[in-house]
């Protein structure tokens, strides 16, 4: 099991949160956290966690599959945990859960101490679906019951997937009773569309610069 900390990167944290325009993601996350942290640190959660994440350090290629984005990384856990934010260590990834006899294996599994809760990431390769809240809320459920200490808070989960239609994921999971949110991950860093539909293509750029 591997471990790590971005305890002592504030530095490097702070360039990272400038890189990505970070600021302007707080609070953007679609999350049922106003419904499953009963307390006055529903906000202060939020702040945690971003809507999008850019993982270009991973050097992801079109045909990867989620084992392959999750072994990256996990080799690349330094620059990842830099990209979460305050207080996140690793635990491990394909964390074992036994439940009755049946192994379950978690993607990849963090703890965050100032929020003093498990935080589960869920990796998928495609668009977001539904059912892909069933499995999460089911992991959550075992860690509290099985690995989650008294004294702790209970689990949080992000699915990070390669995009989310907004109104799907707010359907999917406002019922739920387990906090978790939706995020995406991006390769590079992208103009939002409305910049790019007014930037010239690359061949009207070439001819202008000729």
């Amino acid at each position: 099991m591997q471990h790590a900390s971005n305890e002592l990167w504030s530095g490097d944290i702070l360039e990272n949160h400038i890189k990505e325009d970070l600021f302007s993601q707080i609070g953007k996350l679609h999350h049922n956290f106003d419904t499953t942290i009963l307390d006055d640190r529903t906000a202060a959660t939020s702040e945690f966690f971003k809507d999008q994440y850019l993982l270009d350090f991973l050097q992801l290629q079109e045909g990867d599959n989620e084992r392959k984005i999750e072994q990256n990384i996990v080799s690349n856990i330094t620059e990842f945990i830099l990209k979460m934010g305050k207080g996140f260590t690793f635990i491990g990834n394909q964390f074992r859960l036994d439940v009755d006899g049946h192994e379950f294996f978690i993607d990849l599994l963090f703890f965050n101490r100032i929020l003093q809760r498990l935080v589960v990431f869920e990796l998928k390769r495609d668009a977001f679906k539904p059912e892909y809240t069933g499995q999460l809320h089911f992991y959550l459920n075992v860690l509290d019951d099985k690995v989650k200490l008294p004294h702790e808070h209970p689990s949080i989960g992000i699915i990070l997937c390669k995009e989310k239609a907004n109104a799907v994921v707010q359907y999917s999971i406002r019922n739920m009773n387990t906090p978790m949110g939706v995020a995406i991950y991006k390769n590079s860093m992208e103009p939002p569309q409305e910049i790019k539909e007014v930037l010239p293509d690359a061949e009207e750029l070439k001819r202008m610069i000729q």
